[in-house]
């Protein structure tokens, strides 16, 4: 079995990974440390959980070590791009955690907060930048930030990137970033507009892929609860009555379903919080960081504010709402059964999301066990399906934004006609 010693790190790094209590590294490190150490563009498919930040961290922390010079102010030497606060937050801390004996230094920026704790920051100097796309650019402008010596550059959750409309910005980025460069570019899932991204920013890369996105860990126990939709905050309560849950993750496909949820188990004498686009920063790392101490007992999360939450041996997830989209699904199911641990992934499907729940048998290549026997079992089978949840389900097949976008749509149409004003029937196009 291939040792963290064996892929050639420095001695301070294997010291650092010593006291983090790794030794193994997982087969995306194992692949990937010794061709970024080469030097090499790397083009690499992984979902969250496989370990890909350290390897892609380690890597970088080893050159920029080698080649280290504290004389006069220090220059970032290496930048990080990732969609979201929380995951740019957890890379820094690994970055922090692995280098603490290589007398290297990293920020982290984002948005959401006071730059000026951010801008002294930088003006002292940083070997390493990790940041969300959005302040980055904005500190550039005001003059905070050149990116004119960095040499290693990482796209991080490229799919999610592009889900959130962040493409312009990344692009804006490039610009200002040295064509002599190493980069590294990661994704759990690549379509074709990813690749096609990708090819604009590796140089004759190589390519790693684990864990693809269409298999999900097979140490993840998976059920799903068939319930009717009135039914699922009593039957999340009578699930939570398992004193084997001691934490869990909650997922909900919207914020306002989301902060409902919080409310119900609230009522039930539960400790929860909820972690979402509509919260601010500081509520968001509070409630993390309450999650992480067991202090809250159920975090509740929508999709693209659970990026970068990662809690050591997490066991349970459940799927308030079955995801509409079938790679999400996996995605969510990933934040348990991390590093060989064991997990377990519960679904609630309603006879709406039954439609859903196939779509996600098929990208995963099995059957997930239905429990039977429990106090709320699905009444209404064959309910009407209005045109509009058809549409959901066609639209969620071509992406998230795509569907907020006809979401959206609907809505203005429909605001627009109790105003007895015509603008001819919403587009369903992306």
């Amino acid at each position: 079995m291939i040792q963290f010693s064996s892929l050639n790190i420095i001695d301070p790094i294997l010291k650092s990974l010593e006291e983090e209590g790794y030794t193994t590294p997982t087969p995306i490190q194992a692949q990937a440390i010794p061709i970024v150490l080469k030097g090499t563009d790397l083009l690499g498919c992984a979902q969250t959980g496989t370990g890909k930040t350290a390897a892609f961290a380690i890597p970088i922390l080893q050159q920029l070590a080698k080649n280290k010079s504290f004389a006069g102010k220090r220059k970032a030497r290496a930048l990080i791009i990732t969609p979201t606060r929380e995951l740019a937050i957890q890379i820094n801390d690994s970055f922090k955690a692995y280098g603490r004996h290589t007398g290297l230094k990293s920020t982290v920026i984002f948005g959401g907060v006071n730059q000026n704790p951010q801008t002294r920051s930088l003006r002292a100097g940083v070997d390493i930048i990790v940041a969300t796309p959005g302040r980055l650019l904005d500190l550039m402008n005001q003059g905070h930030v050149n990116l004119r010596d960095v040499g290693f550059f990482v796209l991080d959750e490229a799919d999610r990137m592009l889900d959130m409309g962040f493409i312009h910005d990344v692009n804006k980025l490039l610009d200002a970033l040295p064509r002599n460069r190493q980069s590294l570019f990661f994704s759990a899932t690549m379509p074709p507009e990813i690749v096609k991204l990708s090819n604009t920013i590796l140089d004759n890369p190589m390519k790693v892929s684990v864990t693809p996105v269409s298999s999900t860990v097979d140490i993840i126990k998976q059920s799903v609860y068939f319930v009717d939709k009135p039914k699922k905050n009593a039957l999340l309560v009578e699930v939570l009555k398992n004193p084997e849950i001691k934490t869990a993750l909650v997922f909900s496909r919207t914020k306002h379903g989301a902060d409902k949820i919080v409310r119900h188990l609230h009522k039930n004498n539960i400790k929860a919080e909820a972690i979402h686009g509509n919260k601010g920063q500081n509520a968001r790392q509070r409630a993390l960081k309450n999650f992480k101490a067991q202090t809250t007992r159920i975090l509740v999360a929508t999709d693209i504010a659970a990026r970068g939450i990662d809690v050591d041996n997490l066991s349970y997830v459940i799927n308030y709402d079955t995801s509409n989209i079938a790679e999400t699904y996996v995605h969510r199911i990933g934040r348990t059964g991390r590093a060989g641990a064991k997990g377990t992934a519960i679904s609630f499907c309603n006879a709406e999301e039954k439609e859903f729940l196939k779509d996600i048998e098929k990208l995963i290549k099995k059957s997930i066990s239905v429990v039977e026997n429990h106090p709320f079992p699905l009444m209404d089978h064959n309910p009407i399906k209005t045109t509009q949840q058809q549409g959901n389900r066609n639209q969620s097949r071509r992406g998230p934004r795509a569907q907020e976008n006809k979401n959206r749509n609907q809505n203005n149409w429909n605001k627009n006609k109790k105003k007895k004003k015509w603008y001819g029937k919403p587009s369903t196009s992306r």
